[in-house]
C-alpha cells in the first residue's frame, strides 16, 4: 500500500486524524470482481459499527442494485444511488433528488444514438430501455436484480431523469463520448465512466462528492472527518474532498493520485484492508463520537 497524499488534487493536504463516517463506492471497491462481499469486509463493517461509525454506500447503480446487498452487509443507513444524485433513506423512500434538464437528456440521447451506443434512463426506482436485447441489459439485470421497462422511445420519459447511461462493448467509443458529451454538457451535467462499458450522465451536482456532503450533513459530521473509498473516475469528486481518501489498488493513476492512500485491489480484499489499516486506527472511542442516527 502506498501513500499518495502529496499528489493530484490533494497536494499538501494531510489525511484526517479522526474519522466518524465512512462513505464507500461499491463496484470495484466493496465488491469483488465477482460482485461478492467477503467475510473480511463484513467483519470490518461490524467493527466500524461497534465503534459507532456509520457506513454509507454511494454508487452509480440504481437503488435496487444497491439494496440487494444490505442484508448481508448488515447496513441500514441512507445511501446515494445514480452516482449520488438521488439520496435514499434506509426504508427506500427518496430523501432528496437531482434531475437532468430534459434538453440535456435529449442532447445526450442524440449523441449516443449517432455513435450506436445503447442508452438507458433511470428515474427514482425505474430503469427504462428501448433495446431490451442490448448486449448489457441481461447481465445488468442479473447483477442488480432489476427488470428494466422496455418503452418504444424515450420521448415521454425525459422528466425527473436521475441518470442516462450509455452502454457499449466499444470501450474506446465510450472514452471518446466521455470527452465529447462532457464538453457538450459542460456546466450542465456530470459525465464520467463508472466502468469500461458504462458511461453515466447525471445532473451537474449529482456526483459522489455531492453525495458525500449530503450524507455527512445527515450525520452532522464535518467533511474533514469522513473517510471515502473508490476506484473509478466517478469516485474522484469524493476522493478529492474526503478527510481521508483511499483508492483501490487497481485504480488508474489519475484516480489513485487524488487519494491519500492506495490499498490492495478489490480482488485481494483491499476494502477490508483499507478499513483495518487506515480507518479503524483513526476512529475515536464510541463514548467520544457525536454522530446522530438517521432513518
Amino acid at each position: 500500500m502506498t501513500d499518495n497524499g502529496q499528489n493530484g488534487l490533494n497536494p499538501g493536504r494531510p489525511p484526517a486524524s479522526r474519522i466518524r463516517l465512512v462513505v464507500s463506492d461499491m463496484d470495484g471497491t466493496l465488491l469483488t470482481p465477482e460482485k461478492q462481499v467477503t467475510r473480511h469486509s463484513i467483519a470490518a463493517i461490524q467493527a466500524l459499527q461497534q465503534a459507532g461509525v456509520p457506513v454509507c454506500l454511494v454508487s452509480s447503480r440504481p437503488p435496487g442494485g444497491m439494496e440487494m446487498y444490505f442484508d448481508v452487509l448488515g447496513l441500514h443507513t441512507p445511501y446515494g444511488a445514480l452516482n449520488g444524485g438521488t439520496i435514499f433513506n434506509a426504508d427506500r423512500t427518496i430523501r432528496s433528488r437531482l434531475s437532468l434538464d430534459p434538453e440535456a437528456v435529449q442532447e445526450t440521447l442524440d449523441m449516443l444514438k449517432v455513435h450506436d451506443i445503447d442508452a438507458w434512463l433511470f428515474r427514482g426506482h425505474e430503469w427504462l430501455v428501448t433495446n431490451a436485447t442490448g448486449a448489457y441489459v441481461e447481465p445488468e439485470a442479473k447483477a442488480v436484480r432489476m427488470t428494466p421497462t422496455a418503452v418504444p422511445s424515450f420521448d415521454d420519459y425525459q422528466l425527473d431523469v436521475g441518470k442516462v447511461t450509455g452502454s457499449s462493448a466499444d470501450y474506446e467509443a465510450l472514452m471518446r463520448q466521455e470527452l465529447e458529451i462532457g464538453q457538450l454538457l459542460e456546466g450542465r451535467a456530470s459525465v464520467a465512466r463508472s466502468c469500461q462499458c458504462f458511461l453515466d450522465i447525471t445532473p451537474k451536482d449529482a456526483n459522489k462528492g455531492y453525495a458525500l456532503r449530503q450524507l455527512a450533513n445527515l450525520y452532522n459530521v464535518p467533511i474533514e472527518e469522513v473517510a471515502c473509498i473508490g476506484d473509478m473516475n466517478n469516485d474522484v469528486p469524493m476522493l478529492s474532498i474526503g478527510g481521508l481518501s483511499i483508492a483501490m489498488g487497481q485504480s488508474k493513476p489519475e484516480v489513485a493520485e487524488t487519494a491519500h492512500f492506495v490499498t490492495a485491489p478489490n480482488s485481494e480484499d483491499g476494502w477490508a484492508k483499507a478499513i483495518e489499516q487506515f480507518v479503524l486506527p483513526r476512529v475515536a472511542p464510541l463514548s467520544d463520537t457525536a454522530g446522530k442516527t438517521v432513518s
